[in-house]
Order: structure tokens, then C-alpha cells, then sequence
């Protein structure tokens, strides 16, 4: 009988022998793989903590003792564990189990997470919030050797040593983010070591010492000071040590008897503790084992399973930005590359193959790479920041105070822009427009396919000031046009009827969407002209007004939030020009989807060619009403009229 269904909460772990504990892992490693070939996921990072999460959840008492995952890309055991095994088969789904903590799922997801190197702050402060409560529950924060990477955690770490809070951090250490771990940090954690008995000895004799009367405090700093000292003469420095907390490590994260000794050995200890835990990505897979970059995130491998599963049709538009990349180094040697982590998704380290000294892996540090970038920049060189939209959300601030203001020529590449699918709310590239439109110096772009997007990094890269541009995770459609010239702060035309009354200004790779629309209605008599904005910023009034005062109507779509966004701005000039005109505008509300796929994220918000198509007709017919209402002396006015789809995002 299997074992994985006796499990309906971390408390039916208590009663199983080690030899049960052992085969549930199996079970466990068996549903995880099965699952993720058909829905897709993070394969390689959830078969490495198996065992750390049976052991974790063996020895503490979840919710009591809180567990909060970094990213949250290794929950899967954590949701098997804790009462959604039954509906794990509907993980990444549209209305199934997200791929990443979720507090509305479960009391025991702590936090909604999804970007790296955010739980020992949280972690914390929760902390902090319930020991001042009365709340006697310990709090455990696991992370990956990745997540030290990134300013944040180091953050963390010092406010904990200085609060001296009982904090447990568990240090996943695979060697791994995405990609392999870089820099110093990475090398020093294989230095570590330091055994367990140690640590509860230690506990015994502090505890000792501090009951002698009058000279008890005084003998335990005596003996802190002088293990420091022991401890920078034999083992040498000890970064946790330093920022005040215990160490323990390193022990075999795929053992359960160690791991659950551990855990019963620590819980007990009143001071901050990181306990350092070897895993090995992939673990129990052999491909995985072998090549665990490739087997990080993988896509549905049956793609004629209703759900996440699409046919490929064509060319990434990641593949076609690191192909360009190529192209570009050839020409300019003086244009580098630099990603966080992210090398083989933004599909940089292509460019390392050919190039591998002018490619820079920051780590886990997007504000690092921004403002490492902008120091490239000023010395001469021509950086390229690749990406996901999502997590250059971390570094706005870089991008406006070290970059943008001082007009620097730094390029950012923006992947995964817009409805980014099954990794749900925390990847969704849907506010990149809104926070970035409005950066001084700044020149935006949107290319609609793979030519326009070469040909924008060839001008970018030509350019003495910042430039930015955002693609999806997608194809890229083929062009049916020779591509026009690039004209800084225009579009192009990809349709245009003598007798169309509407205008639909389309951004990315929409603008195909918004053609094949225009095409099917142009077969019933009705007409609409079809512009691709290509630029978000900055924007030729004089010319956008120009072309826009020729229809009765404007429709904008675009992949991001309406809110701030570029169907606003086109309202604002126009209403600012006195040009009375009715605006509709398409997009995302401004809470973000959960997880579905890209198709059905972009029919949630009719941004799909059934909603454009509907969204023209609404127009027409509101137009033909006014002239109607105007024919009758009715008073109409249609200067700056925006209607949005939000209503329509959030009934979805």
C-alpha cells in the first residue's frame, strides 16, 4: 500500500520508521517527476530537498513552527506533505496548485514567495512579530546557496545577528542557483565544516556556565572569545560565526537519520543558527543528476494533454535576442553581456560560448548588475542586462539613479515581458511598462517580432544614452513585411484601409494578433488600421497625434497593466491636444493573474483575437450611437473617452 496516501498533514509523519521515511521519499520523488513531465515545473531543485523536507517537517511541527521557503521553487514535497497530494497532479494548472507557496492554499505556505533571497528577512521578522505576541513556535527559513548571492540576504543575516533572535536558517547547499553558483560566497561554503555533537555540547556547557553565580557571565564571554580565536587559527574565518550565529554543518542533506538528528539537536537552542545542508540537485534522476541546469524548469512533455502544453512555431524570441547578441559582438568589441543567475534562460550563454570573457553571471543580484553595469558603461564598454521582467523589478532604482539620470549606454533586455504563464502571480511581466515609461533618458521598445528586435539592438548599441526593450516568452511571428527603418519615438503601419474608422495601436508581438483581426474583418467590410507602436518611450506626439486625428476611434492593447499605462499615455496626449476622440484600451488589471498559460492569461484579458475582435465592435457600435446621438442635437463629447478592460481582467 502506498505510503503517500496515508499522508494528509506533517503530523502522520511522526509514527513512521526510518525504513517508511525512506520509501515515502521515493514515493515522493515518483509523484514529483510524473507530474512536472506532464505539467511542467522546476524538476531539478524539488528532487534534491526530499529528504530535508520530510525531516524538516518529522522534527518541527508545522504551522506552529513556521517554515518559509526561499523562491519557493522546492515546495513541491512541502504541498505533498502537507495535505495536497490528492491535487498535485493539478500543479501549474489554470485553478490547480501553484508551482510556488500560495498563503490561500495553505495554512502551512507562510508566505506568497517566488523571487529569490527574501526569507531570512521575512522569516525574521515573523519572528520578531511572534515572540512579541507570546508565540512560542520557532521559525525556519530555507535557502539556497544561490540566495546568498543577493545584498538582501546579507541584509538579513546582519539585522539577525545583531537582534540575536533564535532564528533557524537552513542552508540548502547544492552548489546551484539556475545555473551554477558564482562568486566568492559559493567557493567559501565547501570550506565549512563543523560536526553536531559539537553544537550540543556547546548548548551543555553554556548553560552550565551561565547558572555559576556572580562570574558566570563573565567566564561565558572569556569562552566565546576564546573559541573565536581557536576557530580563526585552526578552521579560519566563519561568516555565520561572525554575524553571530551557530553553525552547524556540514551534514548529508539525503540522509534522513543525520538530518532528523539535527533538527532535534538545534530545536532546542535559544540563539540564531544556520544549519548548513549538502543536497544534490536532481537527486534520485539521473539525467537530472548529470545535467541539472537543463532539468531546473522544464515544459510539459506531452504537449497534446489539455493545459499547459503548446507546439513550438518557431523561433523563442530568447532565441532570437541571443542570437543577435552574437551578431551584435562580432560587430561592436566593445558590448558585453550580464545576467543574474539567469544565463541559459536569457539566453546569454550562448554568447559565452563564443565570447566567454565579455559575459558577466552576477549571481542572484540584479541591483548588482545594474549598477555594475552603469560602472561598465562609464569606463567605455557597451553592457547588455538580460533579465526576466519580473525580477528587474528588483533594481528600479539602480536603473533610474545609476543609469537613467546619469544617461548612461546600457541596454536591458527584458524576457519573459508580459503574461508569462504557469509560474503564476510572482513571475508575470505585466508592470514592466508602468515602471519604466516614464525613466528620464530613456528610449523603450517593444519589438513586435525576432527582426525587430535585431534591429533595435543594432541601434541601441549605437546609441549614447539608455535604452530598454521587452519581449514574451513566446515565438516570435514571422514577418509578412519587409521591416521599415526604426524611427525613435514611432511606429510603423501593418495595415492600412482608405476607409477604416478605427485605429488599433498594438504593442510587441500583438500587433500580429491585431493584424489577423483586422484581415478577418476586412473580409466583412469592416476596416481597421493597424499601428505598432514599437516605442513605449519616448513617444512623437506631433507624429502620433497626426495619425491618430484621421479615425473616429482608437483602440490600444498591450501586455501590461492599464494602469499607468501605454493606452493612458495616449490618452493623455491626445486629450492634452484637444483631439476629441474615442480611446478603448486592452490589458491586465492591476492585480496579477494567477497561473494558466499564456494563451489563457491573454484571453482572460482580451487581449486574444476573439477579445480584440469584440473590443472593435464595441467601439463601432458606440461610435455609430454618437453620430446618431450628434445627427439628433444630442451634446457628445468623445475627447479623451478611455475605456478600459480591468472590468473584464477581474471577471476572469
Amino acid at each position: 500500500m502506498s505510503l503517500l496516501n496515508q499522508i494528509s498533514g506533517p503530523a502522520d509523519l511522526q509514527g513512521l520508521s526510518m525504513a517508511d521515511l525512506r520509501c515515502l521519499s521515493r514515493e515522493i520523488r515518483l509523484s514529483i517527476i510524473e507530474t512536472v513531465q506532464r505539467n511542467g515545473g522546476h524538476l531539478a531543485s524539488n528532487l534534491g530537498v526530499v529528504e530535508l523536507t520530510i525531516a524538516l517537517h518529522r522534527v518541527f511541527q508545522s504551522p506552529y513552527d513556521a517554515i518559509v521557503w526561499d523562491v519557493g521553487h522546492q515546495c513541491y514535497s512541502h504541498k505533498i506533505l502537507t495535505g495536497r497530494a490528492a491535487r498535485f497532479v493539478t500543479l501549474r494548472r489554470n485553478g490547480g496548485l501553484s508551482g510556488f507557496p500560495k498563503r490561500k492554499e495553505s495554512k502551512h505556505d507562510i508566505f506568497d514567495t517566488g523571487h529569490s533571497s527574501t526569507a531570512i528577512s521575512s522569516a525574521l521578522g515573523l519572528l520578531q512579530a511572534r515572540l512579541s505576541m507570546g508565540h512560542a513556535g520557532r521559525v525556519i527559513a530555507v535557502v539556497g546557496d544561490g540566495a546568498l548571492t543577493a545584498g538582501l540576504s546579507m541584509e538579513g543575516l546582519s539585522n539577525a545577528g545583531q537582534l540575536s533572535l533564535p532564528l533557524i536558517i537552513v542552508l540548502n547547499d547544492n552548489r546551484m542557483s539556475i545555473s551554477n553558483s558564482v562568486g566568492s560566497l559559493s567557493r567559501y561554503l565547501s570550506k565549512l565544516s563543523a560536526s553536531v555533537q559539537y553544537q550540543s555540547l556547546r548548548s551543555r556547557v553554556d548553560t552550565m556556565v551561565l547558572k555559576i553565580p556572580r562570574i558566570g557571565g563573565a567566564i561565558f564571554s572569556f569562552i566565546n572569545r576564546t573559541k573565536r580565536a581557536i576557530k580563526a587559527i585552526f578552521f579560519k574565518e566563519n561568516l555565520f560565526v561572525d554575524y553571530g550565529f551557530e553553525y552547524v554543518g556540514p551534514i548529508d542533506g539525503h540522509n534522513l537519520v543525520s538530518l532528523i538528528n539535527a533538527f532535534e539537536h538545534i530545536r532546542n537552542l535559544n540563539r540564531p543558527v544556520v544549519v548548513h545542508v549538502v543536497t544534490k540537485k536532481g537527486k534520485g534522476l539521473e539525467k537530472a543528476e548529470e545535467d541539472p541546469e537543463s532539468f531546473h524548469g522544464l515544459v510539459p512533455a506531452y504537449p497534446d494533454i489539455p493545459g499547459p502544453g503548446t507546439t513550438s512555431h518557431g523561433e523563442s524570441f530568447t532565441s532570437c535576442f541571443a542570437n543577435a547578441l552574437i551578431a551584435c559582438a562580432e560587430k561592436e568589441p566593445r558590448m558585453v553581456a550580464i545576467t543574474a543567475a539567469m544565463s541559459s534562460g536569457t539566453g546569454v550563454s550562448k554568447l559565452a560560448e563564443h565570447y566567454p570573457h565579455r559575459v558577466y553571471d552576477v549571481g542572484i543580484a540584479e541591483q548588482h548588475a545594474v549598477a555594475f553595469a552603469a560602472g561598465l558603461a562609464q569606463g567605455g564598454l557597451r553592457p547588455v542586462v538580460a533579465v526576466y521582467s519580473t525580477f528587474m523589478q528588483r533594481a528600479v532604482d539602480q536603473v533610474f539613479q545609476e543609469v537613467a539620470l546619469a544617461k548612461l549606454p546600457v541596454l536591458f533586455a527584458l524576457d519573459r515581458a508580459g503574461a508569462v504563464g504557469e509560474d503564476g502571480e510572482t513571475h508575470q511581466g505585466i508592470y514592466d511598462i508602468v515602471l519604466f515609461k516614464a525613466m528620464p533618458n530613456l528610449v523603450f521598445f517593444a519589438p513586435a517580432d525576432g527582426e525587430e528586435l535585431l534591429a533595435f539592438l543594432d541601434l541601441a548599441l549605437t546609441l549614447d544614452m539608455p535604452c530598454m526593450m521587452r519581449y514574451p516568452k513566446a515565438f516570435s511571428p514571422c514577418p509578412d513585411l519587409p521591416i521599415a527603418e526604426l524611427e525613435i519615438g514611432r511606429g510603423v503601419f501593418m495595415r492600412e484601409h482608405e476607409d477604416a474608422r478605427v485605429l488599433i495601436l498594438a504593442v510587441g508581438p500583438l500587433s500580429y494578433i491585431a493584424t489577423d483581426v483586422s484581415d478577418e474583418l476586412a473580409i466583412k467590410g469592416i476596416f481597421a488600421d493597424v499601428y505598432n507602436v514599437r516605442f513605449i518611450s519616448p513617444i512623437d506626439e506631433e507624429y502620433l497625434v497626426k495619425i491618430c486625428s484621421r479615425y473616429e476611434g482608437v483602440l490600444t492593447i498591450e501586455d501590461g497593466v492599464l494602469t499607468g499605462g501605454l493606452g493612458e499615455s495616449v490618452a493623455g496626449i491626445l486629450m492634452r491636444r484637444g483631439i476629441k476622440i474615442k480611446i478603448s484600451s486592452l490589458g491586465f488589471g492591476s492585480v496579477p493573474p494567477p497561473q494558466a498559460t499564456r494563451e489563457e492569461l491573454l484571453s482572460g484579458a482580451s487581449l486574444d483575437a476573439k477579445g480584440i475582435q469584440k473590443a472593435l465592435h464595441e467601439l463601432l457600435d458606440f461610435l455609430d450611437i454618437s453620430k446618431q446621438q450628434i445627427a439628433a442635437g444630442i451634446p457628445t463629447d468623445l475627447s479623451g473617452t478611455l475605456s478600459t478592460s480591468s472590468e473584464i481582467q477581474h471577471a476572469h
